[in-house]
């Protein structure tokens, strides 16, 4: 096993979590949260609602668990960013590397579909409970790489907190833009404006 990198039963682990997550989302956004059971979720995930049980302690937590990982995928990239890159740079080309699996041609009924989904109170309130050990995460990452303090200094908590804006805003942009539009430009685009301080667009 190469030093750093988490062995079988580890990734037969993340596996098995991202396959019930992934089948938690597709069935919720089909059918809504309300009518899908965790027995549904581990019949489709080819697992047995215990071991569901094993990893989630709900549908909304199932749910999350792809989106919340992606920011952990991201941080953990951008700590392997070589150390003479630019901030932004390493940080953009690091919070694009988890979503390389979205289509490139996002599919509106799937699209609308999420967007009725996240509306579910339930899924809100997770992604609010999850999302301050994401940013926390991702703010030690940004301050190892800028020898900041990410208990003491502002710098990497506010890094941290317009990347995930970032990310949130172009997940807003995706699940509503008509005609549809790829996922990653989006993200890419919304970083680049925050890499160069905002420009204020009515003054072009």
């Amino acid at each position: 096993m190469t030093k750093g990198q988490p062995g079988l039963r580890e990734r037969k682990k993340a596996a098995t979590r991202e396959a019930l997550s992934w089948a938690a989302l597709r069935l919720a956004a089909e059918r809504g949260l309300e009518n899908v059971r965790v027995e549904d979720i581990a019949a489709a995930a080819g697992v047995s609602p215990r071991t569901y049980n094993n990893y989630f302690s709900s549908k909304a937590e199932a749910i999350v668990h792809r989106q919340r990982d992606r920011i952990h995928r991201s941080a953990e990239a951008l700590r392997e960013r070589p150390s003479g890159e630019p901030l932004w740079e390493a940080l953009t080309l690091a919070l694009l590397a988890p979503f390389g699996d979205l289509p490139g041609q996002p599919d509106r009924q799937w699209t609308a579909a999420v967007r009725l989904l996240l509306r579910e109170p339930a899924l809100q309130a997770e992604l609010t409970r999850g999302g301050a050990g994401a940013e926390a995460e991702l703010a030690a990452a940004v301050a190892a790489r800028t020898g900041t303090d990410p208990d003491l200094d502002l710098y990497p908590k506010l890094v941290a907190a317009a990347s995930l804006a970032a990310v949130r805003a172009a997940n807003d942009q995706y699940l509503t833009a008509d005609p549809p539009v790829p996922y990653q430009s989006l993200l890419a685009e919304a970083l680049r404006q925050l890499a160069t301080g905002l420009p204020d667009p009515s003054s072009h």
